[in-house]
């Protein structure tokens, strides 16, 4: 007998969901970084244990505020990864509760679904004691399992969430092999892996007007050739992300690089440009053309 089911890690942006997918299936997946609307993207993460497979959908933040078609698009993404799902965790920071957090709890209390509520980042909160009256005035609800205190970075407190997680699981077949990770491409991988390395290097609203879109993709036993272009809104923006003589664009990426060559497991030669395409956050061509297909 097996068991099968899809769960939704849900929140606002910039609460940890991407650093809990990385964390449940043991390797990196999402990109991380410490500015909110990293993750574009829903993306995939399979857990296989014994006759168990879970699979995890890390998805976009939800968020109040953004007029732009690409929060829109986000927003739109966020909340149809709530529906034909088995589970949801909704993932909240400890300490804070604000109206982006609230829109997403009534998305997820609205879906019809059983959720958890994680409280990440725990690893923060100085004085335990200060979670008792946080945690106090939290919203209930009928379909809310349980609360959950953990440190996605570190660790703790997940396992007792996953483990939970599991116990909802219905029983069913496996819908992928025993030892796939993702549904992702090593296409998209490679994309969000510069993607990374951008929004962790600029500064202020930046890398909210950039994307990646892989160009070249080769492979061979030997060595793994791989051409991005790195779009953004207008020409101004171009030389900040070259930076001075280039060094800007060259450390991105010998760190895009670093972070293929362990995924991958071989040697990485990559190439990046920079190229403007103006305005394509607010375009909806230029969206689909750069695979956001939520519109």
């Amino acid at each position: 007998m097996t068991y099968c089911g899809v769960v939704s890690i849900a929140g606002r942006p910039n609460v940890g969901k991407s650093t809990l997918l990385n964390r449940v299936i043991g390797q990196k997946l999402s990109i991380t970084a410490h500015k909110p609307q990293t993750t574009r993207h829903s993306i995939l993460g399979i857990q296989t244990s014994g006759e168990r497979q879970v699979i995890y959908v890390d998805t976009p933040g939800i968020h109040v505020t953004g007029t732009q078609k690409l929060n829109q698009v986000l927003n739109r993404t966020a909340s149809s990864s709530l529906h034909d799902v088995d589970v949801v965790i909704l993932l909240v920071q400890a300490m804070m509760w604000n109206d982006d957090d609230q829109r997403a709890f009534d998305l997820v209390s609205n879906s019809g679904v059983p959720f958890f509520i994680a409280i990440n980042k725990i690893d923060n909160v100085k004085l335990k004691k200060d979670l008792l009256p946080f945690l106090t005035k939290l919203p209930q609800h009928e379909r809310l399992r349980e609360v959950f205190l953990i440190s996605a970075r570190k660790g703790s407190g997940v396992d007792a969430l996953t483990t939970a997680v599991q116990g909802l699981i219905p029983e069913g077949p496996w819908q992928y092999g025993e030892d796939e990770l993702t549904d992702r491409s090593s296409r998209f991988l490679a994309a969000e892996a510069v993607r990374e390395q951008l929004t962790r290097l600029l500064s202020a609203e930046l890398p909210y007007a950039l994307s990646v879109d892989i160009e070249t993709f080769e492979e061979s036993p030997d060595l793994m050739r791989i051409g991005a272009v790195i779009w953004v809104a207008k020409n101004s923006q171009k030389s900040i992300v070259i930076g001075k003589g280039g060094s800007q664009l060259k450390e991105v990426g010998t760190r895009a690089r670093t972070t293929l060559e362990t995924l991958f497991g071989q040697k990485v030669y990559l190439q990046l440009w920079v190229r403007v395409k103006e305005g394509w956050a607010d375009d909806e061509r230029a969206l689909r053309s750069l695979g956001y297909d939520s519109l």
